[in-house]
């Protein structure tokens, strides 16, 4: 008995690190103007996201993606498409991403506006002007929403997934699904086997959220619109005295990594990070989890990682 507990408990620290090995995580251009050299944080290769906030600019992307090619990083930057003017505007950025950025990867998404600014409303217009293909990028992240989309009504979603799979059918171009975070694996399970279902075949990063405290954790949970696992951290928030326990997402991790490895229909590829308590904090969990630094506890269902100051 003792003897296969521990083969079990080896397997699964396996799936774990298989789980969390490559993983992405992001930033924001304001976190990024407040790290001194990224070399001093992330590993050389990494890929990391640029988002797109109202309150920057896309020259601010630019600028941001830029700097973390020359420091030895992929840049993917996002690309909101209800803040592009116009054609002209997506060309010339597209033209500074690559001259100035060497950019070959982007995450699309709508943009959560509720009116576009030019004339674009989501990301299937983008795809449809040919200028990715044109400036080099072909391979393109577009959204997905395991607990529905605040901004989208669930038909819009699956249609648009379904359109988003023909496309990348009919063209070169290597599309794959960053999806917003979750506290909870059940919200995912239900979604990608649903979507599997559905005919999908595009890869799926699964979002996770990075080490934060509680109440941060809340925060911006509400700000992106969670949903049903919004109880977990509720839960926790409850307790006045444990809104700033920092919280960990090793359980939601670990789930997540079983179901990969041991459900065939699984559509999971990878593993993307967002570091909303930072991006050192984030970068160093998943590192320790994705090189097997951590310790697995029969009474507990995750896991936990050294701690670091």
């Amino acid at each position: 008995m003792a003897r296969a507990a521990l083969s079990l408990e080896i397997d699964h620290r396996q799936e774990i690190v298989d789980f969390m090995r490559g993983f992405s995580l992001e930033t924001t251009p304001g976190q990024a103007a407040k790290i001194a050299s990224f070399r001093d944080v992330l590993r050389p290769g990494t890929d990391v996201y640029v988002t797109a906030l109202h309150s920057a600019s896309l020259y601010d992307t630019v600028a941001t993606a830029a700097r973390l090619r020359r420091e030895g990083f992929n840049p993917v930057p996002h690309l909101a498409a209800r803040s592009i003017p116009n054609r002209s505007s997506f060309e010339t950025v597209l033209r500074q991403l690559r001259d100035d950025a060497g950019v070959v990867q982007v995450l699309l998404i709508g943009g959560g506006v509720d009116e576009p600014v030019g004339e674009y409303a989501d990301t299937m217009q983008l795809l449809s002007t040919g200028l990715l293909d044109k400036y080099g990028i072909h391979t393109i992240g577009v959204a997905g929403h395991p607990e529905g989309s605040p901004d989208i009504p669930d038909e819009a979603v699956k249609a648009a997934l379904a359109w988003k799979n023909e496309f990348a059918k009919r063209t070169s171009a290597k599309l794959y699904v960053v999806t917003q975070f979750c506290f909870e694996s059940e919200p995912i399970l239900r979604w990608d086997r649903a979507i599997q279902a559905e005919g999908n075949k595009l890869p799926v990063r699964i979002g996770i959220p990075g080490v934060a405290s509680i109440k941060t954790l809340m925060g911006h949970a509400k700000a992106c619109g969670i949903g049903p696992s919004m109880r977990f951290i509720t839960r926790q928030a409850m307790n006045v005295a444990k809104l700033l326990t920092v919280s960990t997402p090793d359980r939601l991790v670990s789930e997540l990594a079983a179901y990969r490895a041991r459900d065939p229909r699984c559509g999971i590829t990878g593993v993307h990070v967002f570091p909303l308590g930072g991006v050192k904090k984030s970068a160093d969990w998943a590192y320790a989890a994705a090189d097997g630094n951590f310790t697995l506890d029969a009474r507990h269902p995750g896991f936990a990682v050294p701690v670091t100051t």
